[in-house]
């Protein structure tokens, strides 16, 4: 309890027990004064206490100073590093090209078959009320004829609706001429089976659809990686517009990229990807 230069320095909040130990302090040794103040102590209420503090050179509290903040700034250079190597994860979207057996080309046929029936009354919904029904679809089963629809109908709805055939079998890993001739197969069995509901089979819509359609895809395709790329939110949300098949769980050409480092002699970038 003694102080560098052998006096006893004690302390209280209590002005009474200032007093008597400043008084004592000057009578008593300091073996004698540290027993005595202790005894005296214990008389008075749990909450009045005293406190016996070091006294520190200027020298020392320097130094103390200097460690201390030595300590602060690699606790701070620690936590940048850690802050560094909690990079958000990043994906890289592009387009992976496989093979595929027959079984699963025809479930994904099934789906987009099932996907076209359910949309071609929505799309449409006055037609398919007049003109459609079963009578008309054992009528027009089998048949093929040149439409009389508007260019608007030829040349623009069905080119755009044979593009997202054509992005949705490229999201699922095939080519691009695979892909044309999955997007073929999809319209020709909407135009012999679905849409002879309301009307016979179109010769324009079954290469305008697939073919005009295929070529626009990759022009969407092309785009939508560009915009995905740019880094620009509003782009990143018009390239999944123009593309919706890359926001769907079965889109093959997302990747993961994730930078690794020990901050020393390794980097290099982790990559994933789910196919």
């Amino acid at each position: 309890h003694k102080n560098y230069n052998g006096s006893l320095k004690l302390s209280s909040k209590n002005a009474v027990e200032k007093m008597l130990i400043n008084l004592l302090s000057r009578i008593l040794s300091p073996t004698i004064m540290s027993s005595t103040v202790w005894v005296l102590l214990s008389l008075f209420p749990v909450n009045t206490y005293a406190q016996l503090k070091m006294v520190q050179t200027p020298e020392e509290k320097r130094a103390s100073e200097s460690k201390n903040k030595k300590k602060r700034e690699l606790y701070e250079k620690q936590q940048e590093i850690s802050n560094q190597r909690k990079r958000l994860q990043k994906y890289q979207y592009t387009y992976i090209d496989r093979k595929h057996s027959f079984k699963e080309s025809m479930s994904l046929i099934s789906a987009m078959y099932g996907v076209t029936w359910a949309i071609y009354p929505l799309t449409q919904p006055k037609v398919f009320k007049e003109n459609g029904s079963w009578k008309n679809y054992s009528n027009n089963f089998g048949k093929l004829v040149f439409d009389q629809d508007e260019p608007f109908w030829n040349w623009f709805v069905h080119p755009i609706s044979g593009s997202q055939l054509y992005l949705f079998y490229r999201a699922n890993g095939y080519s691009r001429i695979n892909s044309m001739g999955m997007a073929f197969l999809s319209s020709a069995l909407f135009e012999f089976t679905v849409e002879i509901y309301t009307e016979p089979a179109s010769v324009q819509d079954l290469y305008q659809t697939p073919v005009l359609g295929s070529f626009l895809g990759v022009g969407i395709e092309s785009l939508s990686m560009y915009l995905l790329h740019t880094g620009n939110s509003f782009a990143k949300v018009l390239g999944h517009i123009i593309n919706p098949s890359t926001l769907f769980w079965f889109y093959e050409g997302k990747i993961q990229i994730v930078p690794q480092t020990n901050f020393k002699d390794s980097n290099g970038l982790f990559m994933t990807m789910e196919f």
